[in-house]
């Protein structure tokens, strides 16, 4: 099993490859993964009215819901431009690295949003200072939440 630390540092990881690849020119996103792009910054807004992370004086249930929101929403966007989410801890990504890769970074963190909440439903607390790491990974500036800003095609 996963742990979190090992699931964030390997999402990064894959995320900073993709992004590397589209900032150097060597990603030229097509018109379909430009509006994926741009759907899932839709789909996954964090209502946090501006405020940073940790979200602490949200509910549990708000918080890792926020989290969790963020699997359902790539896994839509996987299936919709036909790429395959790849596990990524303890794996190097690709080299080219695009939009599977992208996603699979990402899509890292938001599993362990899902693997917290039916913990949570069960009436088991996250870890608090998980939980702020992967709000801070999703929301803020230079996380996820800017992710349109990532690309300069």
């Amino acid at each position: 099993m996963d742990t979190f630390a090992e699931r964030l540092d390997y999402g990064w990881r894959w995320w900073e490859a993709a992004i590397d690849e589209a900032q150097e020119g060597r990603w030229v996103r097509d018109a379909v993964e430009r509006d994926v792009i741009k759907d899932i910054g839709c789909a996954t807004n964090a209502l946090h009215g501006g405020r940073l992370a940790p979200f602490t004086e949200d509910t549990w249930h708000v918080r890792v819901g926020r989290i969790a929101n963020w699997a359902g929403v790539l896994r839509l966007a996987a299936g919709s431009g036909g790429w395959i989410l790849q596990p990524v801890v303890g794996r190097l990504p690709p080299n080219p690295a695009g939009m599977a890769e992208l996603l699979s970074g990402i899509y890292a963190v938001g599993e362990q949003g899902e693997i917290w909440m039916k913990r949570l439903l069960k009436g088991e607390l996250p870890p608090e200072d998980e939980v702020a790491q992967a709000e801070g990974f999703f929301t803020g500036p230079g996380s996820i939440e800017d992710l349109e800003l990532f690309f300069y095609d």
